[in-house]
């Protein structure tokens, strides 16, 4: 069970409940009217909870496991130990997904504005907001109704956030403008200039950042993220898109839909990226690239060209995956060659 003094579970639910939420069947013999208090791993779970198996590597922990109910994929249906309930999916993690969010539905915040908290007068709040302790709130900016903004985060003026957005502590906006459902976690800076300069023999010149940043809906954005503002054309985060923590967005870059962005990735600006491209953890993006719908990026590589539609690329310079493959296995068996 989660630590009852950060997180409250709802239920219980029945395994037809499960099923349903879940977009999975029950399995042959299990009783639709069973009923299941919470989710748990396979090594930890007891009889009233859900585990699920989503990655071969954990069978052995599956045929031991004490869980009242597991999420599993049909073809793993028959090691099952005897006795637990079965919800067959061919994406068990996706259905485990699902059913956490129904034990443990993120909490509505409870709609009020903390006095020290400093609003502009002229800024707009909407119905059903929560602004905590030391959040400020510049002239003209609008959050939109149910949002929250946590203790110390920061509202420059004219930013605008759409509906159900969650703003952590100490998370600091300017010259954004946000949709709906937009969760950015605590520390992160979106809208700072960009680092834009004209160098020369004599001192670098500030060019000025005139653009903004756009985030459509649904975007997550982890702790500790920069994102820069354009400096004329925007910066714009397409929606649905992960981002996890510590990654840096330069000016002008355009990230399409449904990209997620693993932590420590740097992307220079004015690269723009189709739908559903995915990035390793410390990979680097050059500038003024182009990266196609589907694409991957291996985990640091460094990507120096364009990637074409669903290529994945890997190492540095980053190219294709396959290439880039051969060529460590080749070094390794010179290596190997040479020490004997």
């Amino acid at each position: 069970m989660a630590d009852p003094r950060f997180f409250s579970v709802a239920g219980p639910f029945s395994l037809r409940d499960l099923a349903e939420i879940a977009g999975a069947e029950i399995g042959d013999g299990c009783d639709p009217q069973a009923t299941f208090s919470d989710v748990a791993p396979l090594n930890t779970a007891t009889s009233g909870d859900v585990a699920f198996l989503d990655n071969r590597r954990y069978v052995g922990e599956f045929e031991e496991s004490r869980a009242g109910a597991c999420l599993v994929h049909p073809d793993l249906a028959p090691k099952a130990p005897g006795g637990m309930a079965l919800l067959l999916t061919p994406e068990p993690y996706h259905g485990y997904a699902k059913v956490a969010q129904t034990f443990y539905p993120v909490p509505v915040p409870k709609a009020g504005v903390h006095p020290q908290a400093a609003i502009d007068p002229t800024a707009r709040i909407d119905d059903g907001c929560r602004i905590d302790a030391g959040a400020v709130i510049g002239p003209a900016a609008e959050v939109g109704s149910r949002c929250h903004i946590g203790a110390n985060a920061v509202l420059g003026p004219g930013v605008k956030l759409g509906k159900d957005c969650t703003i952590g502590p100490r998370v600091c906006l300017a010259c954004a403008i946000l949709g709906d459902r937009i969760i950015i976690h605590a520390g992160t800076s979106i809208g700072q200039d960009g680092f834009g300069f004209a160098l020369g023999a004599d001192g670098h010149t500030k060019v000025p950042q005139l653009g903004r940043v756009l985030i459509e809906d649904e975007v997550e954005i982890g702790a500790n993220c920069t994102i820069d503002r354009g400096t004329g054309p925007d910066t714009v985060i397409g929606a649905g898109t992960k981002i996890d923590n510590l990654v840096q967005i330069g000016h002008n870059v355009r990230l399409g839909r449904t990209c997620v962005i693993v932590s420590q990735v740097g992307i220079s600006g004015s690269t723009a990226t189709g739908d559903m491209v995915m990035m390793g953890g410390q990979a680097g993006l050059t500038g003024h690239l182009k990266i196609g719908s589907g694409a991957r990026i291996g985990a640091q590589a460094g990507v120096m060209r364009d990637v074409p539609p669903g290529e994945t690329v890997g190492g540095s310079p980053a190219v294709p995956m396959r290439e880039w493959l051969k060529g460590v296995a080749l070094m390794e068996r010179m290596v190997k060659k040479k020490g004997k």
